[in-house]
């Protein structure tokens, strides 16, 4: 095999690899924004282990540990982060607070000087607890910004859902119809579940209401949808129409939760659930990720005091398990209300028990290895005021969603606001060339800090285009090669980027070497079989493929070796796609040895699970079928030919 062969063969093996890094940090970014601690940590040490862009991983690996209770770890990391240049003055702080978790007082109060000298602001009321101190490393900068809906009304308006761009959202505004009852407590209207559009600029009114059954005469509302958004689990008081309002022995009518499915975009078959009771509330449901367990907030006997969170089994077959309560790291003796869990399975529910800002406070949960939840996080200014601030909704992409709250400066009573975090930056932009302005192919783009230490190589993709996270307020130096074309050097800032801003451009312009850019010789390509779902065994399509390589290696390069690479999709465990893939490597390296190709010719065949995803489908977003499948592979590189 000529050597020029053999380069690109291995510049196309780095190149994978360099993709993968870039689906990795993207990944564990997702997991992070989404309280998926320990996931997240896992992903940032993989990152640290293959030296890409090692700073912010490291600093991201800090927080992790910081937030999962573990000061230990987190100063080890802290400490690393405060050698690096040009960091924000914000992780002075946290290696101070981190090292009051480990009792170092004395050096938690030097690095703490050292952050007041540069700038940094210090709350004494967060440095009262030692326990607390996950809370001040969480706060030592904002991560939410709120902005107004256009849909709350002059009355109360919260419980905001969104599901397939619809927002649902309970509310009293009542709007455009007589007002035959009165809801004696505040004297307005009883609470309806509507839907709006989202980016709809249409005035909510009476027409904005569910359609079918779930509004009664009394309060409806708050709700959760099922992912296929065909169930709706919602509060109302306890009422039947046949009845009509039942109370218990103190004249309360408390809540309870129903189920209703949607019919022909009607909500219809309104049910009560079997575990409701006359005798005390149950309310505010919250599904989980795969809807097989159903969160509620309950004061029935036998809870720690107010109203604690609990979550009862959901089985296929429609009945429900008994209800658990969450216990002392959840729930006080006072009141914890509206859970809600993200698509990562971590709790958020709003208490007036923990130490908070105010009233009802809004707050994170933060689990271990084995999914117990290990502390919380109160999630901070603007997300908490000195008022009430509940019904917490995350999207699926963490970076988005809505709270509810009285806070004074709102439209009405109770007002919707919608929140986002702020993207940490990228840096993006097109290779192209200069004479032709075509987009240039497998660029070699090397981001450099000031100090020309390298953070991370990339490579242009099909239409040119590089992305990589960086740091605000830091100066970058990006080199560019490729083969044919001049070396091209730019120097990039981030330097005095607005918040809003979640990227910056850097396009990269190459002027061609004359008469060097040549057209590539031929090289021999492998292409990869396929499997399908939690399957190793080689299909009949795969086997002709292979059948084609058996043939090349013994007829036309019978001293050709290579190597044997498989993947799986993203689904299942991590662990467990690692072993599938081991076994699809296997059965791919015993039908090549099955079909007379000596063993000494394949150097290693070897299971990567869902490391090297070729698409972006690591669980963040839906793929379909098809996608999932281009994941589901054998490659094949070839080590030598000659």
């Amino acid at each position: 095999m000529k050597l020029k062969n053999y380069l690109v063969i291995c510049i196309a093996f780095w190149a994978s690899l360099s993709f993968a890094q870039q689906g990795l940090q993207k990944k564990a970014d997702n997991l992070f924004n989404k309280f998926s601690f320990v996931k997240a940590s896992e992903a940032y040490r993989e990152l640290i282990n293959k030296n890409f862009n090692t700073d912010y991983a490291t600093r991201q690996l800090a927080d992790c540990y910081a937030y999962l209770r573990n000061p230990d770890s987190a100063v080890v990391y802290y400490k690393k982060v405060i050698t690096q240049q040009n960091i924000p003055v914000a992780y002075y702080y946290k290696y101070a607070q981190s090292l009051r978790g480990v009792k170092n007082y004395k050096a938690s109060r030097e690095w703490m000087r050292k952050f007041k000298t540069l700038g940094g602001v210090i709350n004494e009321k967060q440095l009262s607890k030692d326990a607390n101190f996950i809370t001040s490393i969480f706060n030592a900068k904002q991560h939410y910004f709120l902005k107004d809906v256009n849909f709350n009304s002059k009355l109360s308006d919260f419980g905001a859902f969104e599901h397939d761009s619809k927002i649902y959202f309970t509310s009293t505004a009542n709007k455009g119809v007589s007002i035959k009852h009165l809801y004696g407590w505040n004297n307005q209207p009883f609470l309806d579940i509507y839907a709006t559009d989202k980016g709809s600029d249409t005035i909510i009114h009476h027409k904005a209401k569910v359609k079918g059954d779930i509004n009664s005469t009394y309060h409806d509302g708050p709700l959760t949808l099922s992912k296929d958004g065909k169930t709706m689990y919602f509060c109302r008081n306890n009422y039947n129409k046949n009845i009509g309002l039942k109370k218990d022995n103190k004249g309360v009518s408390n809540l309870k939760i129903y189920k209703s499915t949607l019919v022909d975009d009607k909500w219809i078959n309104v049910e009560e659930l079997s575990f409701n009771s006359d005798d005390y509330s149950v309310g505010h449901p919250a599904l989980n990720n795969d809807g097989t367990k159903l969160y509620f907030a309950s004061d029935m006997p036998g809870g720690m005091g107010g109203s604690d969170i609990y979550y009862i089994d959901l089985f296929e077959n429609g009945s429900f398990g008994t209800p658990v309560n969450l216990g002392p790291i959840v729930n006080t003796d006072k009141n914890e209300l509206f859970p809600f869990v993200n698509s990562e399975d971590v709790l958020f529910f709003s208490s007036d028990g923990h130490l908070g800002l105010g009233l009802l406070d809004i707050f994170g949960t933060v689990s271990d290895r084995e999914n117990n939840i290990v502390s919380i996080l109160n999630l901070g200014i603007p997300v908490n005021s000195n008022k009430d601030d509940f019904s917490f909704f995350m999207n699926n992409d963490g970076l988005s969603g809505y709270i509810s709250s009285n806070r004074d400066d709102g439209l009405g009573d109770d007002d919707i606001y919608a929140y986002n975090r702020i993207l940490q930056l990228i840096i993006e932009g097109v290779v192209s060339n200069s004479k032709t302005n075509k987009p240039i192919n497998k660029a070699l783009v090397s981001i450099l800090d000031s100090n020309k230490k390298e953070i991370a190589i990339l490579e242009s993709d099909s239409t040119g285009y590089y992305q990589l996270n960086i740091d605000r307020d830091t100066d970058y130096i990006i080199d560019t090669k490729k083969e044919g074309y001049e070396d091209r050097t730019l120097q990039v800032t981030s330097k005095n980027i607005d918040d809003n801003v979640y990227s910056i451009t850097a396009d990269i312009i190459l002027n061609p070497i004359a008469n060097k850019i040549k057209e590539p010789e031929p090289t021999i390509k492998l292409d990869p079989i396929y499997f399908d779902y939690n399957k190793y065994n080689i299909r009949g399509d795969s086997s002709i493929e292979l059948d084609k390589i058996a043939h090349l290696m013994k007829n036309k390069y019978p001293n050709m070796v290579i190597k044997i690479e498989s993947h799986t999709d993203s689904r299942g465990p991590a662990s467990y796609n690692l072993k599938l893939s081991a076994q699809r490597a296997k059965s791919t390296y015993e039908y090549l040895i099955s079909k007379g190709i000596d063993a000494t010719r394949i150097e290693s065949h070897k299971g990567y699970g869902e490391e090297q995803l070729i698409n972006n489908c690591d669980g963040t977003i839906k793929c379909t079928n098809q996608q999932h499948q281009l994941n589901r592979r054998t490659q094949f590189m070839i080590i030598k030919m000659k």
